[in-house]
C-alpha cells in the first residue's frame, strides 16, 4: 500500500474539478492530488456522443488558465452570428492539454486516472487504481474536493427505465453514427438537449422530418443562446438579463412571469400551444428552433414503458412501430438534482453551482474563495448553493438564488476584481462597451428593475414550489 500526503484532495476531474484546480493552483500554493475513474480529465466528455457540442460559447467554458478555441464568431451554420461552441473531441483535447501543460508542471498537482475513490476511514482517503488493484493511502492536510456530487448521467452509461423487445431496434443517441443502412424511420425517446441534437443531425444529414417521430413526456423551455454571449457581443447578454428584470418586475402571478419572459425573448418553446413544465438550461438558436419545429409527429402520452417490434407501449396509450424502425434513446437524466448542501464543511468542500447552471465559473469561483478566505461562514455566504433545475417553476428559485449572489460578490472588491479577470466569467467585460448607447441603457434598466424583480421573485417562489 502507498501512503502520499496533500493539501487537497479533489475527487473528479471533470469540468467542475478541473476549473477548481486550475483556480486553486493560480491563488495558492497548495498541494493537490487529482483523483478520476476515467483514464484522463474532462468527465463525462469522454464519452459524449460524437456530434454533441458545447451549449454555451467556447468563450467562458473550461478552465481560467487557457482559452478553448479562438474566440471566434461563426460565420456559417446553424450557429451564424454566435461565439463558436467546442465539440467534444476538442474538450477532451483540450483539459488534456490543460493538465499536461499547465497543471502537472506547475509540481502542485498530481494525477491518478483510472482509480476509484474508496472514501475515508478514520481520518484517511483511500482510492484504487482499476488497473492493479494497489490501494493508496491519502493524508489530507486541509480538505477533499467532491467535484462529483453534480456528476452528469449521460447516454453511453444510462440504462434505458423502460423494456425493449429482443427483435426491436433501439440504439444509443451515440449509435446513430454507426448505422449501416436506412431505417423505416426514426423514434426520438426524450424531451432534453440530447434529443434535440439527435433531432438536429437526422435533419442535417437528409432524413425527412416527416420520418421523425419525436416522443415528448415533457415540454421544456429554453434558453435563446443569442441572449448568452460574451466579449464583443457582451451587450446582447446584458440586455437579455436587463429585459428579463425588466419582465419579471412587473410579474403578478408565476403564469404571468413566463408570459412576460417568453414575450421579451429570454425563454423559448417549441411548440407554443404546450405550456412547458421543464427547464434544464438548455439553449438553442433561432434556426435550430426552426428546424426542429419542422418535426411534426410529437408524442405526448408521457414516459416509454415498453418497446415492441409492432408498438411502443407508453403512460398513456401506445403508437405503432416496426422491426425496420429505429428508436433512440435520449432519455438519460443529463444534469442531476440532488438536494443542495453546504459548499463549505469541515474537511471537506462539496461543488455545486451558486450562479445558475455555468458549473466551470462556479468551481473556479469556489477556489477562490477557498484560497481567499478563513471562515468557512463566510464562503458559503458568498456560495450558496443552488441545485440544478429540473422542472419549469425551478427557474424562479434559480434566478432568485443567482441573483442575490451576484450582488454579494460585486460587494466584495477582490471577488469583483476576480471575476473581471476570469474568462469563465460571461459578463466580463462591461467597462469595455461604456461607449455602446445600448449598453448603458441596458445597465440602467437592470439597476432600475433589480430590486422590484427581486421582490417579486421572493413573493412567487413559494407559489412555485
Amino acid at each position: 500500500m502507498t501512503v502520499i500526503d496533500t493539501d487537497y484532495l479533489v475527487v473528479g476531474a471533470g469540468a467542475a474539478g478541473m476549473a477548481f484546480v486550475d483556480s486553486l493552483v493560480a491563488e495558492s500554493d497548495a498541494d493537490v492530488v487529482l483523483v478520476d475513474r476515467r483514464h484522463g480529465p474532462g468527465g463525462h466528455w469522454n464519452d459524449a456522443y460524437p456530434f454533441v457540442r458545447l451549449h454555451q460559447p467556447s468563450a467562458f467554458y473550461g478552465v481560467n488558465s487557457r482559452v478553448l478555441g479562438n474566440n471566434a464568431i461563426d460565420e456559417v451554420g446553424r450557429n451564424a452570428g454566435l461565439y463558436e461552441r467546442a465539440t467534444a473531441g476538442e474538450i477532451c483535447d483540450y483539459y488534456d492539454a490543460v493538465l499536461e501543460e499547465h497543471l502537472i508542471p506547475t509540481g502542485q498537482v498530481r494525477f491518478f486516472g483510472m482509480s476509484d475513490y474508496l472514501g475515508e476511514a478514520a481520518g484517511e482517503h483511500q482510492f484504487v487504481s482499476r488497473l492493479t488493484g494497489t490501494t493508496t493511502t491519502v493524508n489530507v492536510r486541509r480538505k477533499v474536493i467532491d467535484a462529483t456530487y453534480f456528476e452528469t448521467s449521460i447516454p453511453a452509461n444510462h440504462t434505458p427505465s423502460f423494456d425493449v423487445d429482443v427483435d426491436a431496434q433501439m440504439i444509443p443517441v451515440n449509435d446513430l453514427v454507426s448505422l449501416s443502412g436506412p431505417a423505416s424511420g426514426y423514434t426520438i425517446i426524450g424531451s432534453g438537449k440530447t434529443a434535440m441534437d439527435a433531432c438536429i443531425w437526422l435533419l442535417d444529414n437528409g432524413v425527412d422530418p416527416g420520418t421523425i417521430r419525436w416522443i415528448r413526456p415533457r415540454e421544456a423551455w429554453l434558453l435563446d443562446r443569442a441572449f448568452q454571449q460574451p466579449l464583443q457581443l457582451l451587450t446582447s447578454l446584458i440586455e437579455g438579463l436587463a429585459r428579463t428584470l425588466d419582465a419579471t418586475a412587473h410579474a403578478e402571478s408565476v403564469e404571468d412571469l413566463f408570459r412576460r419572459v417568453e414575450a421579451c425573448g429570454q425563454l423559448v418553446r417549441l411548440d407554443p400551444t404546450v405550456e412547458p413544465t421543464m427547464y434544464r438550461c438548455a439553449t438553442v438558436s433561432d434556426n435550430e428552433v426552426e428546424s426542429l419545429r419542422l418535426i411534426e409527429n410529437v408524442v405526448r402520452q408521457g414516459r416509454v414503458i415498453h418497446i415492441g417490434t409492432d408498438q411502443i407501449k407508453l403512460e398513456h396509450g401506445t403508437v405503432a412501430t416496426d422491426r425496420r424502425h429505429v428508436h433512440v434513446d435520449c432519455s438519460a437524466a443529463g444534469l442531476r438534482t440532488e438536494p443542495d448542501r453546504p459548499m463549505f464543511e469541515p474537511g471537506r468542500i462539496t461543488l455545486q453551482q451558486t450562479r445558475t447552471c455555468q458549473p466551470a465559473f462556479n468551481a473556479a469561483l469556489i477556489a477562490y474563495i477557498e484560497a481567499s478566505r478563513d471562515d468557512d461562514a463566510d464562503k458559503n455566504r458568498l456560495c450558496p448553493p443552488n441545485r440544478y433545475p429540473d422542472t419549469a417553476t425551478d427557474w424562479i428559485r434559480g434566478s432568485l438564488l443567482s441573483y442575490r449572489a451576484q450582488a454579494a460578490w460585486y460587494a466584495e472588491p477582490d471577488v469583483t476584481a476576480w471575476m473581471e479577470a476570469s474568462r469563465l466569467d460571461a459578463a466580463r467585460g462591461i467597462n469595455d462597451h461604456l461607449d455602446d448607447p445600448l449598453m448603458l441603457s441596458a445597465l440602467g434598466r437592470y439597476a432600475e428593475n433589480f430590486e422590484p424583480a427581486m421582490a417579486t421573485l421572493d413573493k412567487l417562489l413559494p407559489q412555485s414550489a
